[in-house]
């Protein structure tokens, strides 16, 4: 409980029990007879215990009241909850998507990067063998022609 709410139950408490001891105490000084003392005991009973019927009735009406607003503040933040979990959620969602998207952009340019290289290799592989082909038709040339200068230089 809070500090304002403990000084109230104190002070009806107190209040209540003062009360009580301040009838008593007049009752008993006052010059009465047996019969007057006890319809002027009745008289402060009854209007102590509507005293504490309204004390408690009022107890009452503010508890429920209390309550009432407990439930409206839990039922308020328990929406706000949700919905700030509804929002991280599609905020995730969101980013996620994102992600996948972007893996997947860097997967399909690996694939052409992949792709290109190959085909740049395959064209220099085949530029290559060209060369070699050339090179070594070139060098059977060469060899034919210094066989016949050697077949010819031994016929001479």
């Amino acid at each position: 409980m809070s500090k304002d709410g403990m000084n109230s139950k104190d002070f009806l408490f107190g209040t209540l029990i003062g009360g009580i001891i301040g009838a008593t105490t007049a009752l008993f000084l006052a010059p009465k007879s047996g019969k007057e003392l006890r319809g002027d005991l009745n008289t402060q009973a009854n209007a102590l215990k509507e005293k504490t019927d309204r004390l408690t009735t009022d107890a009452k009406e503010k508890g429920t009241e209390y309550v009432t607003i407990a439930k409206d503040k839990t039922s308020e933040l328990s929406q706000l909850v949700v919905e700030q979990s509804n929002q991280i959620l599609e905020k995730v969602k969101d980013i996620k998507e994102r992600a996948t998207g972007k893996a997947n952009q860097v997967k399909s340019d690996a694939e052409e990067a992949v792709s290109d290289v190959a085909s740049e290799v395959s064209d220099v592989a085949d530029e290559a063998k060209v060369r070699v082909e050339e090179t070594k038709s070139e060098i059977e040339e060469g060899i034919k022609d210094v066989q016949e200068k050697i077949d010819q230089s031994t016929k001479s």
